[in-house]
């Protein structure tokens, strides 16, 4: 079905209200949830197949979550659908006054290629919630998954209900064209603002999920053994393709050196002394990318130690500057720089005078230097004393600020996200007080003041 045909398609099965009951929501989350269970491994060696992911990474960054958030939401989803009431103010007396939950119709979801599965389907459980027609567009880098996806999808919905549209960039800039009512975007700064430039076109709101250098503050009080594993599980884990990866380091002088030497010694107890040839390591996605993070690496005075598949041994740098490549752009690979910092303050103005970042990990066992941080400085979210795994829960949502990104998700937020409040006053017929209408007059001016002050 050409895109065109199929939006219209979408859109005028939603005009029916089918997808308003919150039974069959359920059941269509539901359903979801029995297929990808039955066809696990098939997603796995798809993600084995695009990105050298080990089936333990897999099912622990994506199968499972999506699995863990669709049991999530099949069990909240009913009553977060309930019409909700609210207080009505004594002025408008007599009246009731509520909340109605509406999906916004039919929504566009453009997912990345560094979480093809997961990154894809966690925004769209959070549409079907709510009520939305779908249509997906994963990834073209990563095609095994791609298919694993149109598969599974068209398994379970017809496409009326939900789509997935394969392709490169003529599909991208095709669905683009398009008017839809919600547009979820996960993927870089420069095609994020292409997309809210095309969504400008028809006044459709976005959530634009981005990246961005997430900062490492490490202070002279951290724990340095432990934060050299969680920084090393943070930058290792799909082999730094990860948009809340360690981007770089700022270390404190009196422990640099210390946790530099410990960051490389807990990568190679993972890994091994050859991580490149270690097959549960992922690769590279692609050529493109491989030699570019090489080249970075090369910048920085380092020869890399790669192998044929794209798997690139993971680097720590630490004799690099503000200004060398590696500080330049979001490195989304297994390169670490680390930087020495005076005192926290001078971090924290570091870290302020950059774009503000998607995420910032802290270390330290000063309550005041966290406080410090977390007040002063802004990011999407974050951890103390850990990386990564702010994202991994139902109870918060998980988004950028400013250059890394717009709107937020998981859990109820993926709900909210992609539902519309309709706030209603269902006033009464028995009483209809004057003061409100014309002509006004000294008593019903004091009328009014007495009710609005």
């Amino acid at each position: 079905m050409e895109i065109a045909e199929l939006v219209k398609a979408q859109r005028t099965y939603f005009e029916t209200d089918a997808t308003k009951d919150v039974a069959f929501r359920v059941a269509a989350l539901t359903r979801l949830r029995q297929e990808i269970l039955r066809r696990e491994k098939q997603l796995l060696h798809a993600l084995q197949e695009d990105l050298g992911k080990a089936p333990a990474e897999g099912y622990m960054t994506e199968v499972g979550m999506v699995l863990d958030e669709l049991g999530y939401l099949i069990k909240h989803t009913p009553r977060w659908a309930k019409r909700r009431r609210v207080r009505t103010p004594f002025a408008q007396f007599p009246a009731r006054s509520f909340v109605l939950k509406e999906p916004y119709g039919v929504a566009l979801i453009m997912a990345p290629w560094n979480y093809p599965f997961q990154l894809t389907l966690e925004p769209l459980c959070g549409a079907l919630a709510a009520g939305n027609c779908a249509v997906v567009k994963p990834s073209a880098y990563a095609p095994a998954t791609s298919a694993a996806i149109a598969d599974l999808l068209s398994a379970c919905f017809p496409q009326e209900y939900v789509a997935v549209v394969q392709g490169g960039r003529e599909q991208n800039s095709r669905l683009l064209e398009q008017k839809f009512d919600y547009i979820f975007f996960t993927g870089g700064i420069t095609v994020g603002k292409l997309v809210m430039q095309s969504a400008a076109r028809s006044l459709t709101p976005v959530s634009l999920e981005l990246g961005g250098k997430s900062p490492c503050i490490v202070d002279a009080t951290a724990d340095l053994r432990l934060a050299a594993k969680r920084i090393a599980f943070g930058k290792l884990l799909n082999a730094g393709q990860t948009c809340v990866a360690p981007d770089y380091v700022l270390a404190q002088h009196s422990i640099k050196a210390e946790l530099v030497r410990l960051l490389r010694e807990e990568m190679a107890a993972m890994l091994g002394e050859h991580p490149e040839r270690n097959p549960e390591y992922p690769a590279i996605i692609n050529d493109k990318h491989f030699q570019r993070l090489q080249g970075l690496i090369r910048s920085a005075g380092v020869e890399p130690s790669t192998a044929p598949d794209r798997r690139i041994a993971p680097v720590v740098l630490p004799d690099v500057c503000e200004q060398d490549p590696v500080m330049g752009e979001e490195l989304f690979g297994p390169i670490l720089p680390v930087l020495g910092f005076d005192r926290v303050a001078d971090a924290v103005r570091f870290v302020k005078s950059r774009p503000r970042p998607l995420a910032l990990y802290l270390f330290t066992k000063d309550a005041g230097v966290q406080r410090a941080v977390l007040h002063s400085v802004s990011f999407g979210g974050g951890c103390v004393n850990d990386t990564i795994i702010h994202l991994a829960t139902h109870h918060m949502g998980f988004g950028g600020v400013g250059d890394s990104g717009m709107g937020s998700y998981h859990g109820r937020r993926s709900f909210d996200t992609f539902t519309h409040e309709k706030s209603i006053v269902s006033k009464a017929l028995w009483l209809d007080l004057p003061f409100r209408y014309h002509p006004y007059t000294e008593k019903k001016e004091r009328m009014v003041r007495r009710f609005l002050k």
